[in-house]
């Protein structure tokens, strides 16, 4: 039962001048441009994924084609609320980021432990503590397994990015990147399931967050390596 609510919740500035000043042409360039780079960015986000039946994304008969491979970068670094960076400025950075946010986060099990990775990992304008799809997936499987906020000692939650897909770029520091997460919860006893994450990443500073603007459309949350998965785009994750 949890299972089956953490998937259904899981699937889912521009300044304006009065005047021209010195320098404004320029001014309006930059602004006509940033505009432009939001709109293409909320288009990308937008656009709808693939939809498949809920039961899909339980475990599935593995697929006899091959479903091409994404190769991601290591982690060569620590960052903050212990998720591994160190990523480079690529699409597949952003993907290999965006899992690494994921797994650290839902590993923890608590309410907090979630909180604290999203507060770290959001731009300005991106999810919240209140707002991120992950805080609201952990609030939903921890109140349908009976649990507090704080989990429990009896939960224990493995995540495993298994496959993914880029769903897009626009220009060299903003992606949308989706992962297909294999969960494996135990509370009383084990179960599994797929549950796929898609969010516009943002490269800010030195490294890949989550970026400002709704959360993109959801990806189908459906079982690594099916059939269906490779019909709806998914890709097989490697590391290099």
């Amino acid at each position: 039962m949890a299972l089956a609510v953490l998937a259904g919740v899981v699937l889912a500035v521009v300044g304006v001048l009065s005047e021209e000043e010195p320098g404004s042409a320029d001014a309006a360039r930059q602004r006509d441009g940033l505009s432009t780079d939001t709109s293409s960015r909320d288009a990308l986000a937008a656009t709808p994924m693939p939809t498949v039946d809920p039961d899909d994304a339980l475990p599935g008969p593995v697929s006899r084609q091959a479903a091409g491979v994404i190769e991601l970068p290591r982690t060569t670094a620590d960052g903050p609320a212990d998720v591994p960076t160190g990523f480079p400025r690529t699409p597949e950075g952003a993907l290999a980021q965006l899992a690494a946010i994921d797994v650290t986060a839902m590993q923890t099990g608590s309410m907090d432990g979630v909180r604290r990775v999203i507060s770290e990992w959001a731009a300005p304008g991106g999810p919240t503590a209140e707002t991120w799809s992950g805080v609201a997936g952990m609030a939903s499987l921890l109140s349908a397994a009976g649990l507090s906020n704080a989990g429990s000692p009896q939960l224990a939650i493995v995540v495993r990015p298994a496959m993914g897909l880029i769903k897009g770029t626009v220009g060299p520091q903003f992606a949308v990147v989706c992962v297909n997460l294999e969960f494996t919860v135990t509370v009383e006893q084990t179960s599994r399931i797929a549950i796929a994450d898609c969010q516009r990443m943002a490269w800010v500073g030195d490294r890949w967050v989550i970026g400002a603007g709704p959360e993109p459309a959801p990806a189908p949350s459906v079982w690594p390596g099916t059939d269906t998965a490779i019909a709806a785009g998914w890709r097989d994750l490697r590391h290099v």
